[in-house]
């Protein structure tokens, strides 16, 4: 739901009703992940996405049934070897869809309001659903802050409220979106509880060291891939807005000087074009060190030689330099700016999905790849 925020929050402040339907779960070669949604309001527009396109026109139907009746409905959609006409996924995976009427006066408007306001001003925020258990609690929503305080509740106990804000917490911890079992002890209902959290996070940081042409390029794929993009260069000729109109930040300054100083996380990637050994060593130094998503470094391969060893050279060590991707990018036999660009975020994409890189053609791993819906270290179970 998280995912179209910025359309449903404008809907919300037109005070229309809507339904929103959310993919829950995901089975084999579903095309989308949980947190995707399509929405309908009351004229029958709709926006957002829960397949490739074979099921989008059932549920459809199901958001129109529920703006109808004010009830909530949890679908699965798959293929069927009994009847392979019916509705369901011709590739043969499975999605478990929630189907949530936001209409006035729904007691879920309020926090689904809250949620997709947080969301679409870049906040963090995550949203938890109930989306299997006893049926009057089906659908209902609670609004979960990074401080621990929550909006909304699920009325059943106040014990319920406090556990599902703190596993809450730890999905927006990590940034995730997934499923949340609570047992029949834990849920004070009498029946066990399935919920699903879908945290909205700032986007994550690219920053691209370097003000060349292949930056620029870079600079636009990054913001496609939804990247908050950071061009830093100590040349002000060339770090200039006209020539990254699309970056959102553009510094200059010595680039291990900025990397110093500035904030990366987890998700983070680092892209360095610099191709200059002043600039490279000693921002790689410092770079590899940081529990960064990515750092990748442009040059030939006699470039990334004499790198390597100018980093063994000021104490950089072999498992460190295990984590740079050199040269940077994967091999599609790149020749401009724009083709380079594209290997670049094809190499981040295949190494923050678990990607191989390679063609699909005569492959046989799976074509979407597992992601886990839990934080690290935790359990998506509480007895």
């Amino acid at each position: 739901m998280l995912d179209i925020a910025e359309e449903l929050h404008r809907w919300v402040e037109q005070g229309r009703d809507f339904a929103v339907a959310t993919v829950v779960a995901v089975g084999g070669s579903a095309p989308r992940e949980p947190g995707a949604a399509l929405a309908v309001d009351a004229d029958g527009t709709a926006i957002g996405s829960v397949s490739g396109g074979c099921v989008e026109g059932a549920v459809y139907e199901l958001c129109q049934q529920a703006l109808q009746d004010g009830e909530s409905v949890l679908e699965r959609f798959g293929y069927s070897d009994e009847d392979a006409f019916a509705v369901g996924l011709t590739c043969g995976g499975v999605i478990d869809i929630l189907v949530t009427p936001v209409r006035a006066g729904d007691p879920v408007r309020t926090v689904v309001a809250a949620a997709l306001t947080a969301a679409a001003r870049g906040e963090t925020a995550a949203v938890a659903r109930i989306v299997s258990g006893p049926a009057e609690l089906v659908g209902r929503a609670m609004l979960i802050r990074p401080d621990g305080s929550h909006d909304g509740g699920f009325g059943a106990h106040p014990e319920l409220d406090r556990t599902v804000a703190a596993e809450g917490g730890a999905f927006l911890d990590a940034g995730r979106t997934g499923t949340l079992e609570i047992g029949e002890r834990g849920s004070r209902c009498g029946a066990p509880l399935t919920l699903l959290v879908e945290s909205s996070v700032p986007p994550p940081r690219m920053i691209v060291f370097g003000a060349i042409d292949f930056a620029s390029a870079l600079v636009r794929i990054g913001k496609f891939l939804n990247y908050r993009v950071t061009v830093c260069d100590a040349r002000p000729v060339f770090a200039t807005r006209a020539r990254f109109p699309q970056a959102d930040e553009i510094v200059v300054e010595w680039p291990h000087e900025y990397l110093e100083r500035t904030e990366v996380d987890t998700r983070t990637v680092l892209c360095v074009l610099t191709h200059d050994a002043k600039f490279d060593v000693p921002l790689l130094k410092l770079a590899l060190r940081l529990p960064v998503a990515y750092v990748g470094a442009m040059g030939s391969r006699r470039t990334h030689l004499d790198r390597n060893e100018r980093l063994r050279e000021v104490g950089v060590s072999e498992l460190e330099l295990a984590r740079l991707k050199s040269p940077i990018g994967l091999d599609l036999g790149a020749r401009t700016p724009e083709e380079t660009a594209l290997s670049i975020a094809a190499e981040i994409v295949a190494d923050r999905r678990g990607g191989s890189g390679v063609s699909l053609t005569g492959a046989h791993t799976p074509i979407h790849h597992d992601v886990p819906s839990q934080p690290p270290g935790r359990i998506g179970s509480v007895a």
